[in-house]
């Protein structure tokens, strides 16, 4: 179900966090769906628990997930994210990235076509 890259510097935790949102995004994974366990993808990914655990808390801190008592973590309905607080910080994390792609030639036009591919590909939750 998930997909690591252990030669990657990006620390596995980010890894597993970047590989939710996306199946959270593309609705993959729907609202009040239960993830694996700690342990199931610990032993799935032979990673050690405590990094699944942190990866399953930045989710539910963020708000993409929600906690069970000795039940799990479940994916969070998409309205109790905070559009405008994630936006923010979706801003902060874009911006670098889009001055490097600036930098190397991007033009708005191609931004666009990014933009418009990225929205074909199931990005808009605008319903």
């Amino acid at each position: 179900m998930f997909e690591l890259d252990l030669r990657s510097r990006k620390p596995i935790y980010e890894q597993l966090m970047d590989n939710i949102k996306e199946l959270i995004v593309t609705s993959v994974l729907k609202p009040d769906e239960k993830l694996p366990s700690v342990r199931h993808v610990s032993q799935e990914l032979t990673v050690n628990p405590n990094t699944i655990q942190k990866a399953y808390r930045e989710l539910e801190r963020q708000g993409f997930l929600y906690s069970a008592s000795r039940k799990g973590y479940f994916v969070a309905p998409t309205d109790w994210i905070s559009n405008d607080r994630k936006l923010e910080e979706m801003k902060d994390q874009f911006r670098p990235l889009l001055k490097e792609a600036i930098y190397m030639g991007l033009t708005k036009e191609e931004l666009l076509r990014w933009f418009e591919e990225a929205e074909q590909e199931g990005g808009d939750h605008r319903d």
